[in-house]
């Protein structure tokens, strides 16, 4: 299903936020972070989910933006 320009954006605002997120952990001794591999792996999963729900809408038409 296409998504709305509004919500492309939202949801690219999204996968940018957790790949910072993602970014600012390499700066952190992974020993002082309880659970910090499932962290990562939840980061890493987010940001593939949110990748492809984008890449899979810019192969469906264009819907128009709704008035909310």
């Amino acid at each position: 299903m296409a998504l709305t320009r509004a919500e492309r954006e939202r949801i690219s605002d999204s996968q940018l936020k957790i790949q910072a997120i993602a970014n600012s952990l390499n700066c952190v001794d992974p020993k002082k972070i309880p659970h910090y591999e499932e962290i990562r792996a939840c980061l890493e999963n987010a940001d593939k989910s949110l990748g492809g729900v984008l890449r899979s809408s810019e192969s469906g038409p264009p819907h128009p933006e709704r008035k909310h």
